[in-house]
């Protein structure tokens, strides 16, 4: 494994062979070594790279904590080394009906809201606590239905906001919980319809998946393949036509320097709620 470059992936949708063989032929043709394993959830794979069995984790955000957290107990240091143009400055929406007499969060008091899947950033985690800064506490001033699709996948497919839109128009739930591009989407698509909907609240800027590295130590990559991984990543262009459908599939049309200023809101949700406490006490560190 020295002279390759490992990359450690969540098998989120069978999209993620076509990308990462993609990508594996493009950095070959480039002379960087690469190939990649995937996992069922980010928690193994967290798990699986402080253990040492790839060099860089492609992480969800609530799995950067978790190895940013990780690190810090074992005295290690985890790094953003990448991420997508489209990874930052997101935000959630919180809708409801265009015909609700919904018009403030405050107006929430008593009602349902429904979130996505219990380990999603987007639609469960920061939504929270976004209405938690406005005075306004999950199971105490509202009740939540969760829409648990795919757990572990920490939301990186679609499926429990899409369900949470859909209890919406069913009226089983008075609002609820999406990012603001899947709430575009989902009126696009026909799942919400055009004018169905309107945003009550919307969350602050926050920033999504990163490419996760680890200093020295079980999991650590060779400095000059991950210097040449990094610089590869970051000079990829749009208009180059090998890496275009790559880059299409993926979602993104640059590859921007880690950050990692927008995890604050996620940050504070995981200290709140205590999302962060299973996983680390799961590894002996909480």
């Amino acid at each position: 494994m020295s002279d390759t470059l490992l990359l450690g992936a969540v098998a989120y949708d069978p999209k993620v062979v076509t990308i990462w063989d993609g990508f594996q032929r493009w950095f070959a043709a480039r002379g960087l070594p690469f190939d990649y394993v995937l996992y069922t959830n980010y928690e193994r794979q967290v798990e699986q790279h402080f253990a040492g069995a790839f060099h860089v984790a492609w992480n969800s955000p609530l799995a950067w904590l978790q190895a940013q957290r990780l690190a810090k107990a074992r005295g290690r240091t985890a790094t953003a080394l990448a991420m997508r143009d489209t990874d930052q400055d997101l935000t959630s929406v919180i809708v409801v009906p265009t015909d609700s007499p919904i018009r403030s969060p405050a107006d929430l008091r008593g009602k349902r809201l429904g979130v996505g899947a219990g380990d999603s950033p987007q639609a469960t985690m920061i939504p929270l606590q976004h209405l938690a800064e406005l005075g306004l506490v999950a199971e105490r001033d509202f009740a939540v239905r969760r829409f648990d699709v795919l757990v572990g996948k920490h939301g990186d497919h679609i499926g429990g906001e899409r369900d949470a839109a859909k209890a919406l128009l069913r009226g089983e739930v008075d609002a609820a919980c999406m990012i603001d591009g899947n709430h575009l989407l989902f009126t696009q698509e026909g799942t919400l319809g055009r004018a169905t909907t309107r945003v009550l609240t919307q969350t602050a800027p926050y920033d999504h998946c990163n490419f996760t590295a680890l200093d020295g130590g079980p999991g650590s990559a060779p400095p000059a393949l991950l210097a040449r991984f990094r610089e590869l990543l970051l000079g990829m262009r749009y208009d180059d036509p090998a890496v275009r459908p790559l880059l299409d599939l993926e979602g993104l049309k640059a590859w921007r320097p880690g950050r990692t200023s927008g995890y604050a809101a996620l940050e504070r949700a995981c200290d709140r709620f205590g999302f962060l406490t299973p996983f680390l006490r799961q590894m002996g560190v909480a």
